[in-house]
């Protein structure tokens, strides 16, 4: 879509699609309902609480976003930093934190600093998210069983055993009871992603076995632990106290709040770009939209609700839906509200197993092996081994000190380039085509200059890309470097790359 294109479909208006971001909505709201009580539960506080973060993030979020189509609400990604948050300060705690986030990814926004979380490897990237996936697997497993997960991750993978072993097949109680709903649950999931006709493909898995374990325990009035709701949703927004906010003076929180607000920024720019190869509309402004978590972090912290991130699950049921504005994401807040609002009597029939067996199938998803696979066969083994230690370090310690590893471990990638670390970017366009000549070396450090020279090429015109100049380009870069061709060729512009064959190759291996 051509820039004219984009600023036409901005201008006829948030109403001009109506029609298509209704129904989307009504998918993505399906969709994060289950995930945002699910999430909550994960992270150690009430359901509510994950309801009122999709609520903030759908509605006020929506309408402030620098990515249209993407949806932002409470993250498994954030699910094990909070879980530990709460369990050591308490739920109070979380508010002031949250508010301090908010700040920081606002001020982030204002010096525009989107582009440099864009830099970060994706090897700790993915291996952080790979790990969060572990963690939530192992401590939801608990919840099949209706107990509640224990402080860390390894206790709860220790327990595992003896959870299973306590089971009593022959005398059926409140536990077995709650691992059938957990495990119906799953294979209703499972058997629906895999078998589902197409004409049925918007109907989420996570929905669907929600719905039929309810049903079930309702109808066979099994004796097994409910999710516990509010009787009105504005008991959900409760204003914090005055006085919490003097938590703030242990330095501890404040290295919590900045941990926090870090991880929802690089998650929520890293999905917002996911985001962008989905769709040919508007590109996502990542400055304005650090700006807009920040406000709807902020906002989380004053109801004290949990944290929030653009999250790709949703975004993508968005964009399959047929969403073209932002009033899809806005709609379904709306719905979110409704819904809490009016039936809060039907949420408190759910079952925590079935909300716990989500988590499970959600955190599994996080497990991607393919990632690491792909590192190792493109790249080589520095970036594969960066997503190995920030995978087991954020399973065995915790997330800050795996995330904070696997950074340390990127800068070995400047070792081989030492010597010449800069990066010439030179633009020139005549009449018939852009050029862009790159000169030095291509590595993270740069990434922000080289994303915003590529970004302001313009749409639908060829391109000559010419890296006979580099001398190097890390893994970081190769990536960037490929999804921005696909993206490119995708609209139908061509793009010329002259290279040196390990450049190229290198690029091509990053596909």
């Amino acid at each position: 879509m051509s820039q004219l294109a984009q600023s036409q479909t901005e201008g006829r208006g948030p109403f001009a699609h109506i029609a298509r971001d209704f129904t989307s909505s009504i998918v993505v709201f399906l969709v994060a309902m289950p995930l945002c009580m699910g999430i909550a539960i994960a992270s150690g506080v009430p359901p509510e609480k994950g309801l009122v973060t999709g609520i903030i993030g759908g509605i006020v979020v929506g309408m402030l976003a620098g990515s249209p189509l993407q949806v932002s609400g409470p993250a498994a990604g954030l699910a094990v930093i909070v879980f530990e948050f709460v369990r050591d300060y308490g739920l109070s705690a979380l508010g002031p934190v949250l508010v301090i986030a908010g700040l920081v990814q606002f001020l982030a926004g204002v010096v525009r600093m989107g582009g440099l979380f864009r830099a970060i490897s994706p090897a700790v990237v993915h291996g952080m998210l790979a790990g969060i996936g572990a963690l939530i697997v192992v401590g939801q497993f608990h919840i099949l069983f209706d107990a509640k997960p224990l402080s860390n991750g390894m206790e709860n993978l220790a327990a595992i055993p003896g959870r299973v072993l306590g089971l009593e097949p022959w005398s059926l109680r409140a536990t077995e009871f709650a691992l059938m709903i957990g495990l119906l649950t799953i294979g209703v999931m499972i058997a629906w992603e895999k078998l589902r006709p197409a004409s049925l493909n918007l109907v989420p898995a996570a929905l669907l076995g929600v719905v039929t374990a309810t049903l079930v325990a309702y109808f066979f009035q099994l004796d097994v632990a409910r999710i516990q709701v509010p009787e009105s949703i504005a008991a959900a927004f409760a204003l914090p106290d005055t006085g919490v906010f003097g938590v703030l003076a242990n330095p501890g929180l404040i290295v919590t709040a900045v941990a926090i607000a870090f991880i929802a920024s690089a998650e929520t720019l890293l999905s917002a770009a996911a985001v962008d190869r989905m769709h040919d509309g508007v590109r996502t402004d990542y400055n304005k939209e650090l700006r807009a978590q920040g406000v709807g972090n902020f906002l989380c912290g004053v109801f004290g609700a949990l944290p929030m991130t653009g999250v790709i699950v949703r975004s993508s049921a968005n964009v399959q839906a047929g969403a073209k504005t932002r009033m899809s994401t806005i709609l379904h807040g709306i719905w979110i509200l409704g819904f809490v609002a009016l039936l809060p009597w039907l949420l408190r029939e759910v079952p925590m197993a079935a909300l716990g067996a989500v988590l499970v199938v959600t955190g599994w998803k996080l497990v991607s092996l393919d990632h690491v696979r792909h590192l190792f066969q493109a790249h080589g083994l520095l970036p594969a081994a960066i997503w190995v230690v920030t995978f087991v370090l954020v399973v065995a310690t915790d997330l800050l000190t795996g995330v904070l590893a696997g950074l340390a471990m990127s800068l070995l990638e400047l070792v081989p380039y030492r010597r010449n670390l800069k990066l010439k970017v030179d633009e020139s366009h005549d009449e018939h085509e852009s050029h862009v000549a790159l000169e030095g070396t291509a590595t993270f450090l740069s990434l922000t200059k080289l994303t915003g020279a590529l970004e302001r090429l313009p749409a639908n015109r060829p391109v000559r890309l010419d890296l006979d100049g580099l001398k190097g380009m890390d893994h970081t870069t190769a990536e960037t470097m490929s999804e921005w061709l696909a993206r490119r060729r995708k609209t139908g512009a061509p793009v010329h790359v002259e290279g040196s064959e390990d450049i190229r190759r290198l690029i091509a291996a990053a596909a």
